[in-house]
């Protein structure tokens, strides 16, 4: 298979011990001298408008799910004030000086759209005041060359929208909303300072109930995933892996992917991932799934440093420009993981460099190899004209070597 095109591969508490119990005294115990006084009554401490509604939601968890609403309920009313992040790492906290989750998802909502075609639909992320749109290629290409879209905010107004340019290597796209201004773009993070653990929203229109906001967890970083297009309806499988099947928008091999315990369900693509200061880290574009069990949490976005580069050549230019480093490459079958490479093509950034057929691909620049999605994931993450190095095994022997990347032709 070739480094530069896509290739396609599946995927795949609460404590056991009881609250401890409460200090009373035994029966045997037998106070010498009579107890002081007790001192005066403090006023009670009633709960913030955050603690009454996340009450108020396990109650109603409770009506559906028993014993886990229970459990819900009591880390509910826990009063230890959670611990602040340092740094680039904001943590959700009931505080004046912290965001709430409410308060998150209220500040994102309006940036967050649903978008509707004739045959498949999806979530989009609003970057300008005046409309551009950023989303999923696989939600523009499910309806067709020039297909009419509607784009529906969150204040239930509509409007018609246009594609700006698609990237199917990278599945993103950038459409453009008609007739409208004054609209609540995103904020902006930086995906290169997220961290395992820390507290995200990912915010969109699963199986189009617009608005959905879920709550998790980063659970892992620099993941490689091969997407396909959402299949059109109400009913569209979620992109990816279990009962995905490519629809004309084929598919793509994703590098530095963001994984997430947040609920993501079909629809949800193109929508935010923002973190617990309601910044933009990722766009959710992916599932894992189980046969025909849905999600599994087990959910995947595009970084958004990656994503605003590439949105930013489609507006530009209407087209992205990729590195291209000229191998073609398979999974390693011996003890040693990693890229086998099965052709080099002439006159191409890894041909002048020096490698060759045969060679086994260990890592690109700091990211092990563990399979050829892993080179063709890493390759799209460069930009042309960038120095690349690249460490591989040639008769047993380890090797490095710098390559320059260059613009795919």
């Amino acid at each position: 298979m070739d480094a530069n095109e896509p290739r396609e591969q599946g995927w795949t508490q609460f404590g056991d011990k009881p609250p401890a119990a409460g200090g009373f005294p035994r029966r045997d115990t037998v106070f010498m001298e009579q107890p002081p006084p007790p001192p005066p009554a403090a006023k009670k401490a009633g709960f913030s408008a955050g603690q009454k509604a996340i009450a108020g939601l396990a109650l109603a968890a409770m009506a559906l799910g028993g014993g886990v609403a229970g459990a819900a309920i009591a880390g509910s009313f826990h009063n230890e004030p959670v611990a602040a992040a340092a740094g680039p790492s904001p943590v959700f906290k009931q505080t004046s000086t912290q965001l709430t989750v409410a308060e998150v998802a209220q500040k994102v909502q309006p940036s967050v759209v649903m978008i509707q075609g004739q045959t498949a639909g999806g979530s989009g992320v609003v970057l300008s005041e005046d409309g551009l749109i950023l989303t999923n290629n696989h939600v523009v290409a499910a309806n067709g060359q020039g297909a009419a879209l509607t784009v529906k905010f969150s204040d239930g107004k509509t409007a018609k929208a246009t594609v700006v340019g698609t990237d199917p290597a990278t599945d993103l796209a950038v459409i453009k909303a008609t007739d409208v201004s004054g609209l609540t773009k995103a904020e902006l993070g930086n995906s290169g300072q997220l961290k395992v653990g820390d507290a995200v929203l990912a915010i969109g229109s699963p199986l189009g109930l617009d608005g959905t906001v879920t709550a998790g967890i980063v659970s892992a970083l620099d993941r490689t995933l091969t997407v396909g297009g959402e299949e059109g309806g109400d009913g569209q499988a979620p992109p990816g892996w279990g009962r995905q099947q490519p629809s004309s928008g084929g598919t793509t091999t994703i590098g530095g992917a963001i994984q997430t315990d947040a609920a993501i369900n079909s629809g949800n693509s193109g929508g935010a991932l923002v973190n617990a200061a309601g910044q933009l880290v990722g766009i959710n574009t992916a599932i894992a799934t189980a046969g025909s069990t849905g999600n599994i949490g087990v959910g995947f976005a595009i970084p958004v440093n990656t994503a605003s580069q590439v949105a930013g050549q489609l507006i530009k230019n209407g087209k992205v420009n990729h590195a291209f480093l000229g191998v073609s490459v398979t999974d390693a079958t011996g003890d040693v993981p990693g890229a086998l490479i099965g052709q080099v093509t002439a006159g191409s950034p890894a041909d002048k460099a020096g490698l060759k057929q045969g060679d086994l691909i260990t890592k690109v620049g700091d990211k092990a190899v563990d399979t050829g999605d892993t080179v063709v994931g890493q390759v799209r993450g460069f930009k042309p004209g960038q120095q690349v190095k690249i460490t591989y095994m040639r008769d047993g022997k380890p090797n490095e070597v710098t390559v320059t990347l260059e613009e795919k032709k």
